[in-house]
């Protein structure tokens, strides 16, 4: 039916009853109902479901909540939301915690905009502050160079002079005779700067060449190749020197020849002016040839000269030449003690009146001196010397006759007995040797009284030379009464009381005076022409040259590892360091009196020295004992006197201290395939205030490690090679060293920066001493009869090791270049006891023990490789060395003391407001 309805539908409406408006009306009322079913359920129920889950029943009865709303917690406990929940307040949280956190930033940057802007403000008023300061120091600086300028005008080198090659505006003296340097002598050859060259003529390109003495010849050859002042170019010379002598007497050239190729050398220019002809004689036969030559200007250096002939200030009395070619041997000369020996005094000789000399042959001495024959007391000498033998209340041996023929000599000359080493034998058990001068007074000096002066200073008997009119060597540099007796013959019946009132102590002074005497000036050819030399040089007021400075050689290495800070090297106990320095290292000032200390300090540099180690006169640095170094560094005078404002310890903690207000030092440490050692040591020097440098001397022929990273200590590291495995180089003036304070250290050595630093306020006040940690002293083997080291703890003390010491560089110029090559050479064969050396060298100069700073004896090293002192010969060798070293100075230089420096407040609790300083107890 319903199909039939609806095609009747589709038809029109026509079908079985005839009704389609009923069908088209059901159709609409069908989909009207369907539309609004739906709208109902797609709206309404959702807005009822919502209602029912957000609204809170207010029924008391759970179970009745079927659809009712429920409660957050309520949804929370159903499974699929609570993560949901959980979620939810945490992240509620952490917003509250970022909020709170945003508002205290927002509080921090406003107060930060406010001190920026503060400091901003401050900055603007620092700026201008500055301004104004540094206007103000360049106001004081421009005030200060006007000071400068007024009181200290700058000084710059003259233009060095040039003199005409002829030379023809120098005036000429009445007579050569009457010769000083002020007539005689062109000073416009010799400016100040020029560096004294030296031009030294070939004698083999002269005739007389050929009749010069072989070995004095030799000599002087090896001596001129050597010497710092000899030149090859003439045009520049100051000084023109020729040798002439020794000749041989089979072909000795007649005095006429010499005269005519002395006149025919290249630059005499007509008169001979700045030129030194020297005579050297090597026995004690007298050549005084040159007496009968006409020599002009030029000035002479010999052994023996006749008052007509010396021309004081001008000539030269120099020293026999017994050692030519052959050094001392220090082990022959016998020791300065006992002091008094078997005789109280010597003599042997024969007076010759016959002998005729070469000035007799040709010009007789009474054609040349006008006036009687002196008086001659030689007879009442032979009566005192005899009466006194004879009195026996001395053992003295005198004898007037010698038993084989005695040498030849002058007329009214004493002449020499026997061979030298009988002479020598005789002197060595004399405590005096009397030298009877001449009885012609107008000899002045012979080469026999030279010869004896020699032979009495070589083995330690103190010269007594009986008349006043002697020109003894070198006579106007050095004092002669300090080493001899210069007594006029009148005098004779008064010397045996003389002699005997002098005291152990004078004797002992004297011997060592003569000692020094000799080694320096007397000893060897090197030392004859250099000391020649050097008066020409003093007499024109011309400076030194520099004494050498050892040349480093540097390694490669890398730096730049940070070093650490050792926790017990930091702990410097209540020990206030002193002021930090913030300024880069500084070298010690130079010294800046070289032109006019010739001038002014001619005595002191030639005779101060009490041994014979005195250092070449007018160096650069230091030219005497620092004890005397009042000029050190001051370039302009005297140092100031002290370094603090009266005796506080605050203002002595504000400064160094001491008499240099600025002063820093060099460490030198030795070191020898200790890689691991050396590293620790220096990095325990980091932050080690007043040091400007470290060299690491490198003493092995193997090179450090590539990889071996060195600390960066704050202050340059410089390893220097070195030529050979020898502990002498720790005492090398290397040129790298730029302050006159050196710390010698071992690797191994552990110290405190306080220790270091006290031992460096220490020196400052003692800088001719050796300060240093580790107290050693030496003791007298009763059963042997020899020295012992010791280095037991003792009340005493006589050395410091230079293990961990300070001293002065100006020592470790003496040790290299003018202690005796057989002290280092006994340090190379043993590697062992060049502390002990320095000890004795130091000691021996000044006469003064070192000094000991704290109560350290010894160094501990954990995990440090075996030392050489840890070895069983060790000690023996020590035994050895300092024996060996008293042979050589002839005598112990080491002296004794109880002496130790320490903190006034050593030990002394105080508030820390109160600071310490520092003094001797």
């Amino acid at each position: 039916e319903l199909m039939t309805g609806y095609t009747m539908l589709r038809n029109g409406g026509v079908g079985n009853g005839g009704q389609p408006w009923v069908l088209r009306w059901s159709s609409r009322i069908r989909l009207t109902w369907l539309s609004f079913t739906l709208f109902i359920i797609l709206v309404f129920f959702p807005l009822i479901a919502h209602y029912y889950l957000t609204t809170i029943d207010d029924a008391d009865d759970a179970g009745k909540r079927i659809f009712g709303p429920r409660t957050g917690n309520e949804l929370c406990e159903v499974k699929h939301v609570q993560d949901l929940c959980r979620i939810r307040e945490s992240v509620s949280e952490e917003l509250l915690q970022l909020e709170a956190k945003r508002q205290e930033l927002n509080s921090e940057i406003a107060k930060l905009n406010l001190k920026i802007e503060a400091c901003k403000k401050s900055i603007e008023n620092a700026k201008q502050d500055l301004l104004q300061l540094k206007n103000v120091i360049s106001q004081t600086e421009h005030s200060y160079k006007e000071l400068m300028a007024q009181n200290q005008p700058k000084l710059s080198l003259p233009i060095r002079l040039l003199p005409d090659k002829d030379d023809v505006n120098f005036p000429l003296p009445k007579s050569n005779r009457n010769c000083r340097l002020h007539n005689c002598f062109d000073y416009s050859r010799c400016p100040l700067t020029s560096g004294f060259p030296v031009y030294v003529y070939n004698s083999d390109d002269y005739p007389f060449g050929s009749s010069l003495d072989p070995l004095i010849k030799q000599a002087f050859e090896a001596t001129v190749r050597t010497n710092v002042y000899v030149t090859e170019n003439a045009n520049i010379a100051c000084v023109y020197i020729i040798l002439v002598g020794e000749m041989q007497e089979p072909v000795m050239p007649k005095p006429t020849e010499l005269e005519q190729q002395l006149h025919s050398l290249p630059y005499w220019r007509t008169d001979g002016h700045n030129h030194l002809i020297i005579n050297l004689s090597r026995k004690s036969e007298t050549q005084n040839f040159i007496y009968n030559i006409s020599t002009g200007r030029a000035m002479i250096a010999q052994s023996t000269f006749y008052d007509a002939q010396y021309r004081p200030g001008f000539d030269i009395v120099v020293s026999p030449l017994v050692h030519a070619m052959s050094e001392p041997n220090f082990l022959e000369i016998p020791p300065q003690v006992p002091v008094k020996r078997k005789y109280l005094f010597s003599f042997q000789g024969e007076k010759i009146e016959s002998l005729r000399s070469s000035l007799q042959e040709v010009r007789s001495f009474e054609e040349e001196i006008e006036g009687n024959a002196p008086a001659d007391y030689d007879d009442r000498i032979i009566t005192t010397l005899k009466a006194v033998q004879d009195s026996k209340l001395d053992f003295v041996l005198v004898e007037f006759t010698c038993k084989n023929q005695p040498k030849a000599s002058l007329p009214t000359e004493w002449a020499l007995c026997g061979e030298r080493d009988d002479r020598l034998e005789l002197l060595k058990l004399s405590t005096f040797a009397l030298i009877i001068t001449p009885g012609d007074t107008h000899l002045v000096i012979s080469a026999g009284c030279t010869m004896r002066l020699f032979e009495a200073l070589e083995v330690g008997a103190i010269p007594v030379v009986l008349g006043e009119q002697v020109q003894l060597p070198y006579n106007d540099v050095i004092r002669w009464n300090e080493a001899a007796l210069i007594i006029p013959k009148p005098r004779i019946t008064e010397v045996h009381f003389l002699l005997r009132s002098i005291s152990d102590n004078d004797l002992l002074a004297m011997r060592r005076q003569g000692r020094f005497l000799w080694e320096t000036y007397f000893s060897t050819s090197d030392n004859v022409f250099s000391t020649v030399l050097a008066i020409i040089r003093t007499r024109i007021q011309i400076p030194a040259a520099p004494i050498r400075e050892e040349p480093a050689v540097e390694i490669p290495h890398r730096s730049g590892k940070a070093a650490g800070t050792d926790p017990n090297m930091a702990d410097n106990g209540d020990l206030d360091l002193g002021p930090v320095e913030t300024e880069p290292p500084y070298a010690s000032p130079k010294y800046l009196r070289n032109f006019t200390l010739t001038a002014m300090d001619i005595y002191r540099n030639w005779n101060s020295a009490p041994g014979p180690f005195h250092l070449f006169p007018y160096t650069p640095f230091d030219p005497v004992l620092p004890s005397e170094a009042k000029f050190l560094g001051s370039g302009t005078g005297f140092r100031p006197i002290g370094g603090g404002a009266g005796g506080s310890g605050k203002e002595f903690q504000a400064a160094l201290g001491g008499n240099v207000p600025r002063e820093q030092f060099t460490v030198v440490m030795l070191t020898y395939e200790r890689e691991e050692v050396l590293m620790n040591s220096l990095e325990r020097l980091n932050g080690l205030p007043y040091l400007n440098k470290v060299v690491v001397v490198w003493n092995s022929p193997k090179l450090p490690s590539e990889d071996l990273l060195w600390p960066d200590i704050g202050v340059p590291i410089m390893v220097v090679r070195t030529e050979k495995n020898s502990l002498n180089n720790r005492f090398l003036p290397w040129d790298e060293i730029d302050t006159e304070a050196i710390l010698s250290i071992d690797d191994d050595a552990h110290l405190r920066h306080d220790e270091i630093m006290f031992g460096f306020r220490v020196w400052r006040e003692a800088r001719d001493r050796i300060v240093g940690f580790p107290g050693r002293y030496h003791a007298w083997d009763i059963p042997h009869q020899s020295w012992l080291y010791n280095s037991n703890y003792s009340c005493e003390l006589s050395m410091v090791l230079t293990g961990a010491a300070f001293f002065h560089k100006y020592y470790a110029y003496l040790y290299s270049y003018v202690m005796p090559q057989a002290i280092r050479d006994m340090v190379d064969e043993y590697i062992n006891c060049e502390d002990i050396a320095m000890n004795f060298l130091v000691s021996h100069l000044t006469r003064k023990p070192p000094i000991k700073v704290t109560s350290r004896w010894t160094f501990r090293c954990p995990g440090c490789p075996q030392a050489l002192s840890h070895d069983d010969s060790h000690f023996h060798e020590r035994h050895k060395c300092i024996n060996f070293f008293v042979k050589v100075y002839g005598y112990m230089p080491l002296l004794y003391t109880q002496f130790r420096v320490d903190s006034v407040l050593f030990k002394t609790r105080l508030p820390h407001d109160k600071t310490k300083c520092f003094k001797f107890i």
